[in-house]
């Protein structure tokens, strides 16, 4: 009597569909697709302001001003009879080029700063004293600061925002990188030569993705927010560029008899700030598998 081995069958589980896919993952996330469902909205909104305000925000007409929201102004008018509506509209548009700028050029910056400085233990003690300098002053101090010394443009409010946020994401990055050059494959990869530059790239710069993305969101939701408070204060951007700081700057004299003024705009503002930390909070709960796995 021979023995039979039994076989074995390899039962391969079909490839899910796409709209599966992304179902579960709306399922298990609905913070990211609520939050990123705003700021779409929000960014259709600044790229298509033409069409959706095709009036131009910065026409006046004295006869019309301080009129209450109506058939004709949405918004209502300000005290120079501009519609404010159409320079909501384009508001949205300095609001989040800053935000989405700051949040780029913070992260690139602060990533290859932090990778050096928790990796190279030479040069970590002269960039974190240089960091720790930099964070004892608050961001809004010295973003105004800057722009004082500087003329009043958006290109200038994206750097004088941006510098005080580098800090930030240079001690997050670096926090990663000194637990993970610990590691025992950190260690087994330079035991065998392997280059410094591809140690980073390719053993050290994955690991730090998932809370460099989550940090940009909050970094691009703070920048909003610090944009509108500079142009508020009257050290961001120039009056002839509509922005939501701007406009509430404008209306604040004439808050009691004209609050829509201010109210719309700062809706607006409450609405992205509120999109862009919902998508960072989702962004953090779906990249960090500890939270997954509750999930």
């Amino acid at each position: 009597m021979t023995a039979t081995t039994p076989a074995i069958i390899d039962i391969i589980e079909p490839p899910k569909p796409l709209s599966r896919i992304v179902y579960e993952f709306a399922r298990r996330n609905p913070t990211v697709i609520f939050g990123s469902s705003l700021l779409l909205g929000m960014v259709i909104i600044a790229i298509f302001a033409p069409l959706f305000a095709p009036g131009d925000p910065l026409a006046l007409a004295p006869a019309r001003r301080l009129r209450p929201p109506q058939e004709a102004y949405w918004f209502g008018t300000d005290m120079f009879g501009r519609d404010v509506y159409t320079r909501t509209i384009y508001g949205a548009r300095i609001s989040l080029i800053v935000g989405i700028s700051v949040s780029a050029l913070s992260t690139i910056v602060g990533l290859f700063i932090g990778l050096l400085s928790g990796y190279v233990r030479i040069i970590d003690a002269i960039i974190m004293r240089i960091m720790d300098g930099l964070m004892a002053i608050p961001g809004i101090l010295l973003a105004i600061a800057m722009m004082a010394l500087t003329k009043a443009s958006v290109e200038n409010v994206i750097i004088a925002i941006t510098i005080p946020e580098i800090p930030r994401v240079v001690r997050l990055v670096r926090g990663v990188v000194l637990q993970i050059r610990e590691q025992p494959y950190i260690e087994a990869a330079q035991s065998i030569g392997t280059r410094f530059h591809r140690v980073l790239l390719k053993h050290i710069l994955p690991n730090v993705m998932a809370p460099i993305i989550v940090q940009a969101t909050y970094i691009c939701a703070a920048a909003v927010l610090i944009e509108a408070g500079l142009s508020f204060l009257g050290a961001g951007t120039p009056p002839n560029i509509p922005s939501w700081g701007n406009i509430m700057a404008e209306g604040r004299t004439f808050f009691q008899i004209a609050f829509w003024i201010i109210l719309f705009p700062g809706l607006f503002l409450s609405v992205t700030v509120l999109a862009i930390n919902l998508l960072g909070d989702g962004l953090r709960d779906a990249l960090d598998p500890r939270l997954a796995r509750r999930m």
